[in-house]
């Protein structure tokens, strides 16, 4: 198998595919990796699909994660760390602040969608997902397996503890240089939440302005 400007991408799902999307607009061949024979069996798209127990014949090939899941992304990371080389894939329309560009790619397995916008003095971390046209302002610290869902928007000085979800539309107003807003660990921001107060670890937050609700 030629893997000259292919791309592996683990997921069949519309994460996945929305990953292979990027892809193309880069010039890239995706090939999807299906978890098991009946994942690959319910694949109806044309694109090449191995299965993840056949992935070590690309080993030489670079690779994403395409599962919008936190946990299941964080989880195929760690299976494969030693074993596979993961690369960053961002969708040529996103932009970027002074330097911003740069520091991002210091990360490794971050997904960034088309529209996305990212201004300056962001720290990002690894397998993160930041879908259609979310928005990223200055000073913003971002951990590991974070998923940004499409339309979002992180305000200055906020910080996503690793594993936090931030719903489609939803609005992270801003913390301040002393004290970032923060999204606790495994946290959920329900779509089109407006959240102005930290939000707890392992919770799940909606509403405007956004309330515990679990």
């Amino acid at each position: 198998m030629t893997l000259t400007n292919r791309i592996g991408i683990f997921g069949t799902s519309g994460m996945a595919r929305e990953a292979g999307d990027i892809a193309w607009a880069l010039g890239l061949q995706p090939i999807y990796v299906a978890r098991d024979e009946a994942e690959l069996q319910a694949w109806c798209f044309s694109a090449k699909v191995i299965l993840e127990r056949d992935v070590d014949q690309c080993a030489g090939m670079p690779f994403v994660i395409g599962i919008g899941e936190n946990n299941i992304r964080r989880a195929v990371a760690e299976r494969f760390k030693d074993s596979l080389s993961f690369t960053n894939l961002i969708h040529p329309s996103a932009t970027f602040g002074c330097g911003q560009r740069g520091k991002l790619e210091h990360c490794k397995g971050t997904i960034v969608a088309a529209g996305a916008r990212f201004t300056n003095g962001i720290a990002i971390g690894d397998f993160c997902i930041f879908n259609q046209n979310t928005t990223v302002a200055h000073d913003c610290l971002v951990d590991s397996y974070v998923h940004v869902a499409p339309g979002a928007n992180l305000s200055g000085n906020v910080h996503l503890k690793q594993g936090a979800w931030i719903g489609a539309g939803a609005v992270v107003n801003q913390g301040s240089n002393a004290e970032k807003r923060v999204i606790g660990e495994n946290t959920m921001v329900g779509s089109g939440t407006v959240v102005i107060n930290d939000c707890e670890a392992n919770a799940v937050y909606a509403g405007v302005p956004a309330k515990r609700i679990k």
